[in-house]
């Protein structure tokens, strides 16, 4: 980013540093007690007891290295105060407890803004405009530093996916500057903070592989397989194990590995969270109520053998379907394997640098989303983030982007469902949305319109089902007797774009064709 540019930059991430102050008096979620009891539970006992301490029901089950992180903001927050550090003190939440883990927040994310800044640097700026708002850097920098998603989960909802996405954001700058040893570092630092991100590790894998340790590639753009550089090979592999020796080896030692194992991958939640991320499973769910409620209206169905709610009591928990064959962890493993299996063999046969990372790495994250076991609806993040990056270079990427973004975005807005926010994520959505699809049109102003006439339609039919879920619903007598609706139809109407986002970027990569100079790279 040249010098005259630092400016704007600065003063993007002091505006947006600036807003996150304003939302600490704001609601927050249970994540907010998790986190205090993650620091009282790190700061008091000894290690041996971190993943065996079972007093809140908010157990530690993120992987050690966000341990050793909530261990070190322990000892500030004991100048805040020491009661918050306390174990046995369930949903304690003063005045200071709050301020400090809000600041908290707000400081890490740091790291965030310095990632963003790395990937502007990476923008390929071929498109020049005098003015600045006009800049890829620029409108990049908007998209992820005033990201919409990231600002409610985290500074509304509570969480640090900030600095996590930052350490992302890091490794794939580092992997575009061909700085392959330090992002493979980064990347694998930030597996052992938070295990979501197995998810991408695929992209991750193959593309160190097809692009560091091979070295060379034939005039058709084929694997040199003679380039293979077993040195390569070694450093990267020696950079996973110090990693996870620093990471896991003290439980290791401990003999306590399937202790921490068990609690990072808690199979018996059930295929789906609370509130139904909007995915395949959610549509599956939905399919299967509806065929249930088709079968008793004709009596194919015992209705006394139907248990109650068993998927809308919003609960987290197994549960059978009526009608569908249920489904187990194996079974979503297998289909999440297949839906990534096509992006990561694109990525081997049909190398295109690091738009190739980015478009593997989003379809990895997006088939993860669609088809894992107990996915949050916060992971779609995980999607929108690096897409951020593709949706700058291409008409046809923006256009995936603002459907999965606006898509994406107002899935999550159940999580805040208490009245105070209502206008605050309604204004913060509705003008970063309105700036992503500004931008982008005016990015791409000379190619043809990023949407056709059926996505704007399925995006505006967006509000009237906001206007029904906030505020006619509540008015209604359904409200008493069936409270999941409203969270039901924003799932499966969510679902439907994000499916579709998803399909249409597989067919986009799929269909790709490779041009003589990217076969020569």
């Amino acid at each position: 980013m040249a010098a005259g540019g630092r400016g704007w930059f600065r003063a993007l991430a002091l505006g947006v540093s600036f807003l996150k102050c304003l939302l600490i008096p704001a609601y927050y979620s249970t994540d907010f007690e998790v986190h205090r009891n993650w620091l009282a539970i790190t700061h008091n006992l000894p290690l041996s007891q971190w993943y065996y301490e079972a007093t809140s029901e908010w157990t530690l089950d993120y992987p050690p290295f966000f341990a050793w992180f909530e261990y070190a903001l322990s000892h500030i927050a004991k100048y805040f105060d020491p009661q918050m550090l306390v174990v046995e003190n369930l949903n304690y939440t003063s005045r200071a407890t709050v301020f400090f883990q809000r600041l908290s927040v707000i400081f890490t994310d740091t790291l965030f803004i310095y990632a963003v800044h790395e990937c502007c640097r990476c923008v390929n700026g071929k498109r020049a405009a005098k003015d600045i708002l006009e800049k890829p850097a620029f409108i990049l920098a908007v998209l992820l530093l005033w990201n919409f998603g990231l600002l409610i989960v985290d500074h509304i909802h509570f969480q640090y996916n900030g600095f996590l996405f930052g350490l992302m954001l890091l490794s794939v700058a580092r992997l575009c500057q061909k700085r392959y040893l330090e992002g493979a570092l980064l990347f694998a630092v930030l597996l052992h903070f938070k295990h979501i991100y197995m998810y991408v590790a695929p992209a991750y894998g193959i593309y160190l592989l097809r692009s560091y340790c091979f070295t060379a590639n034939n005039a058709d753009g084929s694997l040199k397989w003679r380039s293979f550089s077993f040195l390569h090979v070694t450093l990267l592999g020696l950079i996973v194990c110090l990693v996870s020796a620093l990471s896991l080896g003290p439980f290791l030692v401990l003999g306590q590995l399937p202790q921490v194992i068990s609690r990072l991958f808690p199979f018996k939640r059930g295929l789906c969270h609370a509130y139904w991320a909007p995915n395949f499973w959610a549509l599956y769910n939905a399919m299967d109520k509806a065929l249930t409620v088709l079968g008793l209206k004709c009596n194919f169905l015992d209705g006394t053998k139907i248990p109650k709610a068993s998927m809308t009591g919003g609960l987290v928990q197994e549960f059978q379907h009526t009608v569908l064959p249920s489904v187990t962890p194996l079974a979503t493993l297998i289909c999440t394997f297949i839906a990534i299996l096509p992006s990561v063999f694109c990525l081997w046969f049909k190398p295109q640098g690091p738009r190739g990372f980015l478009q593997c790495l989003v379809l990895c994250a997006l088939s993860s989303f669609m088809f894992g076991w107990h996915v949050h609806e916060k992971a779609i993040l995980l999607a929108i983030l690096p897409l951020s990056l593709l949706s700058i270079q291409r008409a046809k990427d923006a256009g995936i982007y603002l459907i999965l973004a606006t898509t994406g975005h107002f899935s999550l807005f159940p999580l805040l469902f208490t009245p105070p926010e209502l206008p605050i994520k309604i204004l913060l959505m509705l003008l970063f949305t309105v700036y992503s699809f500004s931008s982008l049109k005016s990015l791409f102003r000379r190619e043809k319109p990023l949407l056709n006439w059926l996505e704007t339609i399925y995006l505006i039919q967006l509000v009237p089902l906001e206007i029904f879920c906030e505020i006619i619903f509540p008015w209604t007598p359904w409200k008493r007797h069936f409270p999941f609706v409203p969270l039901l139809l924003t799932s499966v109407y969510c679902a439907l774009g994000i499916t579709y986002a998803w399909l249409k970027l597989y067919v986009s990569v799929l269909t790709e064709r490779i041009s003589v100079r990217q076969k020569a790279e």
